[in-house]
Parts: structure tokens; C-alpha cells; sequence
């Protein structure tokens, strides 16, 4: 039977005498043990499953010997000494004082955070605090019995562990990879698996391109408090020298970073290149929330050149909104930066005030539901010409500003037999002021009555297999008052026509147009939902207008007094795989528009592939058809290594815009990456380029990285 000796005090510690524990290190130690007894000598020996804690340090030896006269311990091994979750230390025997801080280990291991293994002949304990290794070998990788070298390691002479400072120093390391010396250091810091952030060094890599050879990136972090950070990254190499940065700050009520660079390099000799984006969140009072968002670089390629950003415009905001139940307020600030070739800023709308409010009511006597908005907008060209000085026939300095007020009542009735009807009527009012412009009058207002009434027949039928269908046919007929004002096109240039504006009175984006007479939309959805098997939903729309609209491009497929047939389609199955596709599709089943989507999601990895299909359209800036296909997957070869791959190619241009190949091998103390990408960029301003990044990581012991835990078992 288990003999324990609870509660023996290896050094006495009182309490204070307003009732407060002791602090940790003076805490009286607890031995338990199979065996305990006292010699002749008073020495104190436990024998058999012995445990001896003080505080959270945690004593496990096969024997303790404690010496009362001199307060110390002799302990036999194997030693296992943990420290809370942080540090483990394992010794074939050890001399220790009664309070387990202080003594000597011999033969010893430390592991820290599951992670960084330190093997020494022998660890001196000074204080709890520190611990001081001689002839020390320190890796993450799992070092097993059979006398294999680790991946790689860190020879020292010495080695000390600041507990407290949770940083790591080495005299005279030595990196080496298997047993093969690399570099030498005469002294190194580093900061232990527990430090989550540290001023130091971070893992470089090298990127290789076409442009700008092969280049190294050292990252330094620099904590500069408890919520702020700095990362500079110098970026060298024959062509180019860049100074990557990265600041972030957390605040009590949000949070800002920024990301930038600045860079003298040989694509553009003389000329200082950079860029900055930024954003951050803010939550302000009564609820109300503060965003931004900065965007800007010095030129049109240098985004591209050093690949930080594929976009092509670049727009900077700054909003305040609140949204509460029945009420949503908001008001933003932007500017655009155009990067595409052809494409003056002078002559675009780049500086842009939108503001909204909406305001929902429920009125108990006519039932149903009252919705209020007012919308108020602004955009301002930089060039001051109110005349057409480029010959595409539009003022090049035009601005634009105006408000829009709109009212609506909407009520739903469902029916004994199914029929679900929804009405709406409502009116708006829009003030609007052209400015800069010797082409249009400068004011204009129009107040514009609506109302429709939809119509809808859910059915539903369950099989035996427990196959459910289900199948919606839907109507709705509307009427929009008023005539259109003569006023530029500014907002409503591009408009889409899916299955989410179907029902909408207006299908153009914004407000400077509107659809307007006798209108009729006809829809029909199918699903079927197997819960064992294949899922499938269809949906179909096509829209009946009095009057045909110029205002819709050809491409929009709202031409004429009758539309494009609307088609949109989803298939799901329970192995993985997602097919979604839409399109528009006219009498002559010519293709307007059109993209499909498909996903496979498998046990090893993920296949991915969409199309897309644009037909050209002078209105809406559009010279020729776009027609492109993509594919982009990854696949787990093993445990170890991961692959990945993506390639866009123009159909219409019959070549490969960009294309990608990914290779990674990880384990449970290392991370190497290597991608390759390819860019066939076609403008003037940008220059095809190929990239190569190279990337090595030193991993922990048993890392996570979030998604899998590598842990390698010897002999594997």
C-alpha cells in the first residue's frame, strides 16, 4: 500500500500575518512517496514514485534524499522537474536545495513549451530563474535513441535560460545542419518558444525575379510596447534596395496598421518608388464605428514589379456608420488612384462623398412595413475644363453632386392555400447639380411615384427516399412613373442583372437612372435537397417592359422590351464537390455575359476551377470579348510535403496571363517553401516578369500550425 507523507515542510515559509500567501518560491515543498523514512543521520529518504512540489514546480525521481541539517537534496534518476506548462527539465540525478531554485543537474534535458529541446552534460539552477547549460545542444527536431543527428542544432559552450526575460543566450554557438558546421557565433540572443513577441530578428527569405535578381528580406521585429509593433524588412539585391515596413498599434476601442515600402532600384533610376496601405477599426460611441482604409503608391507598375498588390485602381476611404435594428447611418470620404493604362486621373471621379440614412417603421394601422431613405452624394474631377478636351464627348472637369429622398410601404399576405403576395408603393424625390459642364443645365429635380405587386406559389414534395423538391414560381408586375432627366450617366455605367435585382424596380445601381413605365418580371425556382446525395437548385428570370431603355447596354441583357433569359444554377454533393454557374442568354442563344464556378473539396486537398465570358461592349468600355479560365489547387503528397498550383489563361487572347507552382515541406522543426509565378502582363506599364521565393523556418517541436500538429515518431 501507498505510504504518503503529506504536508512535511522541506523549509518553513509563514504566512504574513494579514492573511496573504507567501510568494511562490517561499512556499513550504510537499513530498510524497511510496516509502519515507529517517536515518540515524537525519537524513530524510523517500523512496519509490516520489513527488515533491513547491509552488508550480513539480519534483518526479525514483529517490530524494533531504538533508535537515544542511537543507539540501540529493535525488537519483531519471529526474523529470516541470515548471508550470512552460518547462520541463529531465536529469539522470541532480542536487537541489529544499526549495528545488537552486542546485546542479547532471546529465540533463530541457524542453520548453513542448518545442526547444536543450541537452547539456549538466544545468546549474540559480534562484528558480536561471538556468545554465554546459556544452549544450539545442534543436526542435525530436531526437530519438538511435543516435541519429537532428535536421539541425545549435552546438554551444554555454548556454543560459532567463526565465523571468524568457530569452535564451548562447556563448560560442555553432548552427549546424545533420553534423555539418555552417556559421559560428561568438555570442547569440533568442528568445525562448514562450516569448509571443520580442525585438529580434525574424526568418528571412529570398525571392528571386526577372527584374530584380535574386534578393534577400530580414525582417527586424521591434516591440515597442505591449499593444505597438514595428517590422522593417531591408530587401537588397543588384538592382533594387527596399525598405519594407510594417507598424501596427492595438487600442482599447480598435486597432490601425499600415504596410509599406520605399525603393531606389534600376527599373526606374533617380526616382524614389513606394507604397502605403493602411487600415484601421474603431468603435466610437452610441454605437457608431470608425473605419479607414489608405491606399497609394508612386506609380503604376511598382506594385506589380516588386508583387505586393495585384489591383489595378486603388482607393483610399474613410466611413463612420451605426447599424441598429430599424436604423442605419452612414457617411464615407473616398478617393480613387487609377493604375491602368489609358486611364487619366485628372478625368476621373476621384474624390467621392456618400453619405446614407435609412429608417424603418412599423404602423399598427395600415400594417406592414414603412421604409425611409435619404441618400446624398458628391464627385469631383480634378480638371477644371467644363468642355470636351480628349473627344470622347464628355466634359473633361464635370462634377457632380445630389440628393435622393425615397419613401416605401411594404406588406406581405399569405394566403390559406399557399399564395404569398407582397405590395409596394412609395415615391422619391432627386435633386441633382452638374457642375463644370458646358453640355447639361446646372440643376435638376424629378419626383418619381412606384409601386408592384409580386406574386409567389411555394410548393414542396418529400419522396420516400427522403429526397425533398421543392419548386417556386414567381411573378411581379410594376409600374415607375416620370420621365428621365437629361443628366450625364456618372454612376449607373455598369449594371448587373442576376437573381438578386430581379424583382427590383430598378436594376441600375444607382439613382442618376432608373427604369421607368410598365414593367414585368417572371421567375421559377427548383431545388432538390438530398440529404445523402446530390443537391440541386435552378433558377430562371426574364423581364417584359412597355418601353425599351436605351440606357442599358447591350451586354447588360436588359436591352429591348424584352430581356436576356436569366439562368443560375448550383450542385452540391456530400463528397465535396460545388458546381455554380449563371448566365444570360438571348432568343438566339447567344451568350451576354456568363461564368461558372466548381470546386472540389477532397480528404488530401482541393481542385478548383472557374470561366468567364464577357462579350465586348463599347459602353461599358469593353473593346473586345473577355474570355478566361482558371484553375488553382493544393494537394497533401504526404504528412511532409503540400503542392500547390494555380494558371489564368485569356481565351480571347489565346495566351496565359499568370500561372503559379507552390512546393512545402514541413515537420515538427522545420518549414521550407519554394513558389514560382509567372506574369505575361500585356501593358505598357507593367513588364512580364517570373518571381522565385525561397523560405526557411525553424519550427517547435510538436508546432501547430493551426490546421495540423507534426509530430514526427522515431524510427518514422
Amino acid at each position: 500500500m501507498r505510504a504518503a507523507l503529506v504536508g512535511l515542510a522541506l523549509c518553513v515559509a509563514p504566512l504574513s500575518l494579514n492573511g496573504q500567501t507567501a510568494p511562490a518560491a517561499d512556499r513550504p515543498a510537499v513530498l510524497v512517496a511510496d516509502q519515507v523514512f529517517i536515518t540515524r543521520d537525519k537524513v530524510l529518504v523517500a523512496q519509490g514514485n516520489v513527488e515533491a512540489f513547491q509552488g508550480e514546480t513539480r519534483l518526479r525521481a525514483t529517490a530524494i534524499r533531504y538533508n535537515q541539517t544542511t537543507g539540501a537534496l540529493s535525488i537519483e534518476g531519471p529526474i523529470v522537474l516541470s515548471e508550470g506548462e512552460n518547462t520541463t527539465i529531465l536529469a539522470d540525478a541532480a542536487s537541489l536545495d529544499a526549495g528545488l531554485q537552486s542546485g546542479l543537474l547532471r546529465g540533463a534535458r530541457m524542453i520548453l513549451e513542448q518545442q526547444l529541446q536543450l541537452a547539456a552534460v549538466q544545468i546549474n539552477r540559480v534562484e528558480g530563474r536561471y538556468s545554465q547549460l554546459y556544452k549544450a545542444a539545442v534543436t526542435s527536431c525530436k531526437v530519438c535513441e538511435d543516435g541519429e543527428t537532428p535536421l539541425w542544432q545549435i552546438r554551444a559552450k554555454r548556454v543560459v535560460h532567463d526565465q523571468l526575460a524568457q530569452q535564451l543566450y548562447f556563448d560560442e554557438a555553432q548552427f549546424r545542419i545533420k553534423n555539418i558546421p555552417i556559421f559560428y557565433l561568438p555570442r547569440l540572443r533568442l528568445p525562448d518558444p514562450t516569448l509571443d513577441r520580442a525585438t529580434g530578428f525574424l526568418t528571412p527569405s529570398i525571392r528571386s525575379s526577372s527584374q530584380l535578381d535574386v534578393g534577400l528580406k530580414l525582417p527586424y521585429f521591434i516591440k515597442i510596447g505591449e499593444h505597438r509593433d514595428l517590422t522593417l524588412t531591408p530587401y537588397l539585391s543588384s538592382a533594387t534596395r527596399t525598405m519594407e515596413f510594417r507598424y501596427r498599434q492595438a487600442f482599447v476601442a480598435g486597432r490601425i496598421e499600415f504596410n509599406g515600402a520605399i525603393t531606389r532600384d534600376d527599373l526606374q533610376p533617380d526616382k524614389t518608388r513606394g507604397y502605403l496601405f493602411g487600415t484601421g477599426t474603431f468603435d466610437l460611441r452610441r454605437d457608431y464605428k470608425l473605419y479607414f482604409d489608405i491606399e497609394t503608391t508612386s506609380d503604376t507598375a511598382y506594385l506589380s514589379d516588386y508583387g505586393y498588390s495585384d489591383k489595378d485602381r486603388l482607393t483610399s476611404e474613410l466611413t463612420v456608420s451605426r447599424a441598429r435594428r430599424d436604423q442605419y447611418v452612414r457617411a464615407s470620404l473616398l478617393n480613387y488612384q487609377s493604375l491602368r493604362d489609358g486611364e487619366d486621373n485628372d478625368l476621373l471621379p476621384n474624390l467621392v462623398l456618400d453619405g446614407e440614412y435609412q429608417r424603418r417603421y412599423f404602423p399598427t394601422s395600415i400594417g406592414g412595413e414603412v421604409q425611409l431613405s435619404l441618400e446624398a452624394h458628391s464627385h469631383r474631377r480634378t480638371s477644371d475644363l467644363s468642355t470636351d478636351g480628349d473627344g470622347d464627348g464628355e466634359a473633361d472637369g464635370r462634377d457632380v453632386s445630389r440628393i435622393n429622398v425615397e419613401a416605401d410601404w411594404l406588406r406581405r399576405f399569405t394566403f390559406n392555400n399557399g399564395l404569398v403576395t407582397d405590395l409596394q408603393a412609395g415615391a422619391s424625390l432627386g435633386l441633382f447639380n452638374i457642375a463644370q459642364d458646358a453640355i447639361y443645365t446646372e440643376r435638376h429635380y424629378d419626383l418619381v411615384p412606384h409601386t408592384s405587386v409580386s406574386m409567389r406559389y411555394p410548393m414542396q414534395r418529400r419522396e420516400v427516399s427522403g429526397v425533398v423538391q421543392q419548386l417556386e414560381p414567381i411573378v411581379q408586375l410594376g409600374w415607375t412613373g416620370g420621365d428621365r432627366l437629361n443628366i450625364p450617366n456618372e454612376e449607373s455605367t455598369l449594371v448587373e442583372y442576376d437573381e438578386g435585382n430581379l424583382l427590383s424596380l430598378s436594376r441600375f445601381p444607382r439613382p442618376d437612372r432608373r427604369e421607368r413605365g410598365a414593367v414585368a418580371a417572371f421567375g421559377l425556382n427548383w431545388a432538390r435537397l438530398n440529404p445523402t446525395g446530390l443537391d440541386a437548385d435552378f433558377s430562371f428570370g426574364h423581364v417584359i417592359r412597355a418601353n425599351a431603355d436605351d440606357a442599358f447596354t447591350f451586354s447588360s441583357g436588359l436591352q429591348g422590351t424584352r430581356s436576356d433569359f436569366l439562368l443560375a444554377g448550383q450542385l452540391r454533393s456530400d463528397n465535396g464537390l460545388a458546381i455554380i454557374g449563371r448566365g444570360l442568354v438571348d432568343d438566339d442563344f447567344e451568350v451576354a455575359k456568363a461564368e461558372m464556378r466548381g470546386v472540389w473539396d477532397f480528404k488530401r486537398g482541393q481542385i478548383a476551377g472557374s470561366y468567364v465570358w464577357l462579350q465586348e461592349d463599347a459602353a461599358e468600355d469593353r473593346d473586345e470579348n473577355v474570355s478566361e479560365i482558371t484553375f488553382d489547387g493544393s494537394f497533401s503528397i504526404n504528412n511532409q510535403w503540400q503542392a500547390s498550383a494555380d494558371w489564368r489563361f485569356d481565351l480571347a487572347d489565346e495566351r496565359a496571363a499568370t500561372a503559379g507552382l507552390g512546393l512545402s515541406y514541413n515537420n515538427e522543426c522545420v518549414q521550407v517553401d519554394l513558389s514560382v509565378s509567372r506574369s505575361y502582363s500585356s501593358s505598357t506599364s507593367v513588364e512580364p516578369s517570373t518571381d522565385i521565393g525561397f523560405n526557411i523556418g525553424l519550427r517547435g517541436f510538436a508546432a501547430n500550425t493551426g490546421t495540423e500538429r507534426y509530430v514526427r515518431s522515431c524510427g518514422k
